[in-house]
């Protein structure tokens, strides 16, 4: 049995902080698990994910979407992202958004909106 220490929150882009709690870093090998704060006004731009994405929303409000299709979510909801489908999300309250995300891989990888390659964080050392 192996018990993990989250690692250290880490600036991911402005006005978003991340937490990686779970990876293939740390001996995962399904899934990574990631907390992350928001600012206001902040949050991730349209991407997708190889593999399927839930976020779970712990304090604030952010408006996320899933392709065309907005929709505001709150404390205790989230939102499952199928893989491929393009998503994102912002913190539309005035308040620090935290949520919970986890990654059906234990690689956290993402292709940005327009972009031909994918970004890889947490590759196994």
């Amino acid at each position: 049995m192996k018990v993990n220490t989250a690692g250290d929150i880490e600036q991911w882009r402005p006005g978003v902080q991340t937490r990686m709690l779970v990876s293939a870093q740390n001996g995962a090998t399904q899934l990574c698990l990631f907390e992350q704060w928001v600012a206001p006004g902040n949050g991730a731009p349209t991407h997708s994910h190889p593999v399927e994405e839930v976020l779970t929303e712990h304090a604030g409000e952010a408006e996320m979407w899933l392709d065309q299709e907005k929709i505001i979510v709150k404390p205790g909801q989230s939102l499952i992202v199928p893989a491929g489908r393009q998503h994102g999300f912002r913190n539309s309250g005035a308040v620090t958004l935290h949520l919970h995300g986890v990654l059906a891989s234990p690689i956290f990888e993402a292709l940005p909106e327009g972009a031909t390659e994918m970004v890889r964080r947490w590759v196994p050392v």
